[in-house]
Protein backbone atom coordinates (compact mmCIF):
# COMPACT_ATOMS: atom_id res chain seq x y z
CA UNK A 1 0.00 0.00 0.00
CA UNK A 2 2.66 2.62 0.92
CA UNK A 3 5.71 1.85 -1.68
CA UNK A 4 6.91 5.32 -1.54
CA UNK A 5 7.69 7.69 1.33
CA UNK A 6 8.66 11.55 1.25
CA UNK A 7 10.46 12.55 4.03
CA UNK A 8 11.48 16.33 4.58
CA UNK A 9 14.04 16.98 6.34
CA UNK A 10 16.42 20.22 7.19
CA UNK A 11 19.63 18.96 8.79
CA UNK A 12 18.46 19.79 12.55
CA UNK A 13 18.04 17.37 15.51
CA UNK A 14 14.09 17.20 14.82
CA UNK A 15 14.80 15.64 10.98
CA UNK A 16 17.42 13.33 12.84
CA UNK A 17 13.89 11.84 14.45
CA UNK A 18 12.22 11.59 11.07
CA UNK A 19 15.37 10.24 8.94
CA UNK A 20 15.56 7.13 11.64
CA UNK A 21 11.57 7.00 11.52
CA UNK A 22 10.91 7.50 7.82
CA UNK A 23 13.52 4.62 7.61
CA UNK A 24 12.26 2.64 10.15
CA UNK A 25 8.84 2.64 8.71
CA UNK A 26 10.55 1.76 4.74
CA UNK A 27 11.55 -0.98 6.35
CA UNK A 28 8.73 -2.14 7.72
CA UNK A 29 6.51 -1.02 4.57
CA UNK A 30 8.98 -2.34 2.36
CA UNK A 31 8.82 1.20 0.54
CA UNK A 32 11.65 3.36 -0.47
CA UNK A 33 12.54 7.17 0.42
CA UNK A 34 12.49 10.56 -1.28
CA UNK A 35 14.43 13.04 1.18
CA UNK A 36 13.16 16.07 0.62
CA UNK A 37 15.49 19.69 1.62
CA UNK A 38 13.79 23.12 0.72
CA UNK A 39 15.97 25.65 0.97
CA UNK A 40 15.03 29.31 1.50
CA UNK A 41 15.48 31.77 -1.31
CA UNK A 42 17.52 34.78 -0.85
CA UNK A 43 15.83 37.78 -0.01
CA UNK A 44 15.33 40.49 -2.00
CA UNK A 45 18.41 43.12 -1.60
CA UNK A 46 17.55 46.57 0.84
CA UNK A 47 17.18 49.90 -1.17
CA UNK A 48 21.25 50.71 -2.21
CA UNK A 49 22.14 47.63 -2.54
CA UNK A 50 24.56 47.63 -5.54
CA UNK A 51 23.40 44.88 -8.35
CA UNK A 52 27.08 43.52 -7.99
CA UNK A 53 27.29 43.00 -4.36
CA UNK A 54 23.79 41.63 -4.50
CA UNK A 55 24.76 38.98 -7.19
CA UNK A 56 27.85 38.20 -5.23
CA UNK A 57 25.68 37.96 -1.96
CA UNK A 58 22.91 35.45 -4.21
CA UNK A 59 25.83 33.49 -5.70
CA UNK A 60 27.10 32.83 -1.78
CA UNK A 61 23.61 32.16 -0.64
CA UNK A 62 23.09 29.67 -3.70
CA UNK A 63 26.28 27.97 -2.80
CA UNK A 64 25.87 27.73 0.57
CA UNK A 65 22.05 26.21 0.57
CA UNK A 66 23.38 23.70 -2.55
CA UNK A 67 26.22 22.28 0.10
CA UNK A 68 23.75 22.10 3.06
CA UNK A 69 21.20 20.07 0.95
CA UNK A 70 23.72 17.79 -0.59
CA UNK A 71 25.36 17.02 2.96
CA UNK A 72 21.94 16.38 4.34
CA UNK A 73 20.46 14.30 1.64
CA UNK A 74 24.16 12.79 1.33
CA UNK A 75 23.86 12.08 4.92
CA UNK A 76 20.16 10.85 4.74
CA UNK A 77 21.30 8.31 1.87
CA UNK A 78 24.19 7.14 3.44
CA UNK A 79 21.70 6.24 6.62
CA UNK A 80 19.05 4.72 4.32
CA UNK A 81 21.47 2.65 2.16
CA UNK A 82 22.88 0.81 5.55
CA UNK A 83 19.30 -0.23 6.07
CA UNK A 84 18.74 -1.21 3.03
CA UNK A 85 16.39 1.13 2.11
CA UNK A 86 15.87 2.39 -1.81
CA UNK A 87 16.54 6.25 -1.58
CA UNK A 88 16.57 9.45 -3.74
CA UNK A 89 17.43 12.92 -2.88
CA UNK A 90 15.85 16.37 -3.46
CA UNK A 91 16.27 19.96 -3.08
CA UNK A 92 14.46 22.78 -4.07
CA UNK A 93 15.14 26.23 -3.27
CA UNK A 94 11.67 28.03 -2.09
CA UNK A 95 10.20 30.21 0.31
CA UNK A 96 6.71 28.33 -0.25
CA UNK A 97 8.10 25.28 1.79
CA UNK A 98 4.64 23.66 2.83
CA UNK A 99 3.53 24.08 -1.32
CA UNK A 100 7.06 22.32 -2.69
CA UNK A 101 6.53 19.43 -0.55
CA UNK A 102 2.95 19.12 -1.45
CA UNK A 103 3.66 19.18 -4.56
CA UNK A 104 7.10 17.23 -4.75
CA UNK A 105 5.14 14.41 -3.24
CA UNK A 106 2.39 14.57 -5.91
CA UNK A 107 4.80 15.06 -9.02
CA UNK A 108 6.76 12.06 -7.69
CA UNK A 109 3.14 9.82 -6.53
CA UNK A 110 4.43 9.36 -3.36
CA UNK A 111 1.71 7.49 -0.90
CA UNK A 112 2.50 9.23 2.23
CA UNK A 113 4.32 12.53 3.89
CA UNK A 114 6.60 11.71 6.87
CA UNK A 115 6.96 14.65 8.85
CA UNK A 116 8.32 15.56 12.04
CA UNK A 117 6.58 18.46 14.27
CA UNK A 118 8.67 21.27 16.99
CA UNK A 119 6.07 21.06 18.73
CA UNK A 120 6.23 24.61 20.11
CA UNK A 121 3.25 25.10 21.65
CA UNK A 122 -0.05 27.22 20.45
CA UNK A 123 1.79 30.53 20.79
CA UNK A 124 4.91 29.54 18.78
CA UNK A 125 2.91 28.32 16.23
CA UNK A 126 0.57 31.48 15.54
CA UNK A 127 4.21 33.51 15.73
CA UNK A 128 6.17 31.04 13.37
CA UNK A 129 3.61 29.21 11.82
CA UNK A 130 3.79 25.46 11.29
CA UNK A 131 4.51 23.87 7.98
CA UNK A 132 3.30 20.65 9.43
CA UNK A 133 0.35 22.05 9.92
CA UNK A 134 -0.10 23.66 6.11
CA UNK A 135 1.12 20.72 4.67
CA UNK A 136 -1.82 18.47 6.50
CA UNK A 137 -4.33 21.60 5.58
CA UNK A 138 -3.17 21.08 1.32
CA UNK A 139 -2.46 17.57 0.85
CA UNK A 140 -4.42 14.94 -0.20
CA UNK A 141 -1.58 12.17 0.65
CA UNK A 142 -1.60 10.83 3.81
CA UNK A 143 0.62 12.64 6.35
CA UNK A 144 2.13 10.82 9.41
CA UNK A 145 3.01 13.73 12.24
CA UNK A 146 5.84 12.62 14.73
CA UNK A 147 6.56 14.45 17.63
Amino acid sequence: MYKNLLVPVDGSEFSERAMRAGIDLARQLGAAIVGFVAEPDMPLPNVGTQPAAYARQRDAHEQRTDTHAHDVLARFGAMASEAGIGFTGRHARTDRIDAAIVELASELECDMIVMVTHGRGAFAELLLGSHTKNVLAKSKIPLLVLH
